[in-house]
């Protein structure tokens, strides 16, 4: 075993397939999740089987904790020592901000600060952090690149996400703790998050209920498969952040900086309108689904498209799935867990 990785979220839905892959390829793994019920905590405990069935004897270590219990975290870091730290661990979903938002002051912000914190402390050599698409907010400038600023979020979930970028950058520059920020596209595929338009789907159209279509199927989204966010978030694992050596402070590049702080999309480059989406999911369950169609929702937005070339550059890696094969996985993967 090469090294300890630190991975938060790891109950969750990339949060496990990268457990998985790191335990595969030889390193040892502590995962932490609190295992909220945010939705079924029994997809949760059923990624976390998965992860247990393929690790090796004493590789993986599982703890259940929260982020903001900042003390249980700092302990954590002193017994394990993690060289990298990939924090997956969020309060999710878009809509879900405008019901409780101190969940996510609490899980995206404070919890954020005590995981800088004890990465501080403990000589952490890379902290890799998801961040999201949704910091793009309203800008209409399709397709969105690292190099755009993003200081107009429409909603709070993007906003905490946007400070966290903030956050990480200022601990890389007072501290020098190289860190990277992962803009993810619309993440979707097999032991993915039931509150998100995949499961919705699938559950509705195999039930025969209507399925829920929002700005009346005008919306396009850069559908990105679960195994190429894994990849991508990998090779940026293996390779910690750096300053940029040209940074001009006269004219100063959002994506990088005088410190080691980076920012890199990862996305399919491929945004799929939401009614091809809908018409590809009914070819892969068999059955052509109900459609509702609704108004836009308040801190939606309407499409998003990713630019990848830093990420490119960088790693040498740039997602690739299409919607068909990705989608017809999926559905396998729905049809055998839930039995239907």
């Amino acid at each position: 075993m090469t090294r300890t990785v630190l991975v938060t979220g790891a109950a969750g839905f990339i949060g496990a397939a990268l457990s998985q892959r790191l335990l595969l390829r030889g390193d040892r793994v502590v995962g932490l999740d609190n295992l909220n019920d945010y939705y079924d905590p029994a997809l949760k405990q059923a990624r976390l089987r998965e992860i247990e069935a393929v690790a090796p004897s004493n590789a993986w270590r599982f703890e259940r904790m929260s982020l903001e219990d900042g003390d249980a975290l700092m302990d954590l870091f002193a017994a394990e020592t993690p060289s990298v730290v990939v924090n997956l661990a969020a309060q999710a979903g878009v809509r879900y901000s405008l019901e409780n938002p101190a969940a996510y002051i609490q899980s995206n912000l404070v919890g954020f600060g005590h995981l800088l914190e004890s990465c501080r402390h403990h000589g952490v050599g890379h902290l890799v952090y998801a961040s999201s698409s949704s910091v793009y907010g309203g800008n209409r400038n399709l397709p969105f690149h690292e190099r755009q600023a993003v200081n107009h979020p429409v909603s709070l979930y993007a906003a905490s996400k946007k400070a966290n970028e903030l956050m990480a950058h200022t601990y890389s520059h007072l501290y020098g703790l190289p860190a990277t920020g992962l803009r993810f596209f619309t993440v979707y595929g097999p032991w993915g998050r039931p509150d998100m338009a995949p499961m919705l789907f699938a559950r509705a159209i195999l039930a025969g209920e209507p399925i829920k279509v929002f700005n009346h199927g005008k919306m396009q989204r850069d559908f990105t498969y679960i195994d190429d966010i894994v990849e991508g978030v990998l090779r940026c694992c293996d390779k910690p952040a750096t300053a940029n050596p040209d940074f001009d402070s006269l004219h100063p590049d959002p994506a990088t900086a005088a410190a080691p702080h980076r920012l890199f999309n990862i996305g399919n480059s491929q945004p799929t309108e939401l009614m091809r989406f809908i018409t590809v999911m009914e070819q892969a369950l068999g059955r052509e689904a109900v459609k509702d169609f609704q108004p836009m929702q308040p801190g939606d937005v309407v499409a998003t498209a990713a630019e990848t070339e830093a990420l490119e550059r960088w790693v040498g890696f740039r997602p690739s799935t299409s919607i068909e094969t990705g989608v017809n996985n999926f559905a396998r993967w729905y049809r055998t867990y839930t039995g239907s």
